[in-house]
Formats: C-alpha cells, structure tokens, sequence
C-alpha cells in the first residue's frame, strides 16, 4: 500500500507543479481554464503559486507526514472549488479534470 501511496503522490505533485507554474506565470494557457469560468488572472496566479506549493509540498511530505497532510487537505479544498466554480459557470463538462484530481487526492488521503 505505500508504494501505491507513494506513486500517486508523485504523479499528483507534477500535475499540479507543472499546473500551477503554469497558472502562476501568467502564460495565457495556463490561466485559459480559468478565464473560461470568469476567474480574475490575478486569483488564477495565486492560486497556480498555491498549488505550486502544495505540489512541493507533497514531495517534501514523503519524508514528514504532517506536511503532505497539509498539502492534500489544501489540493482537495481546491479542487472542490474548482468543481463549484465550473458548475457554477454552467460549464461542467470542463470540471472533470478537477473531479478525476479529487478523486485521486481522496485515494491519497485514505492510503496515508
């Protein structure tokens, strides 16, 4: 079960690394999923530094636990809101993606 756990750790930290260095730099098809749901460029790159973060965070977290703790509970809370904010745009066919994330984050989470 741990190396189970640790490969999906690993392949949630580059999503979400090479995710939200996209978002936080400002590059135009890093933030397009966000613009189609109306979210201001300057939240989509805080969020994108968060999730940057977090992504580090969870590679950092295979040596203390609490860490990744952390870091999965902010990437959960974060793709829920993206979950809402599609459906809210009546655009839920493109929140998928975030729905597949949430479900591999809740994976991590229970194989801690």
């Amino acid at each position: 079960m741990h190396t189970t756990h640790v490969v999906l750790v690993i392949l949630l930290a580059i999503i979400f690394l090479i995710s939200g260095l996209s978002k936080a730099s400002g590059n135009p098809k890093g933030l397009s999923g966000t613009r189609d749901v109306n979210v201001p460029d300057g939240l989509a790159r805080v969020i994108g530094l968060f999730e940057a973060l977090a992504a580090l965070g969870l590679v950092i977290g295979l040596r203390a636990n609490f860490i990744q703790w952390g870091s999965l509970i902010f990437l959960w809370m974060a793709m829920g809101g993206a979950i809402y904010t599609h459906f809210r745009a009546n655009k839920a066919k493109t929140g998928v993606p975030a729905f597949i994330l949430l479900t591999l984050i809740s994976i991590a989470l229970v194989t801690i």
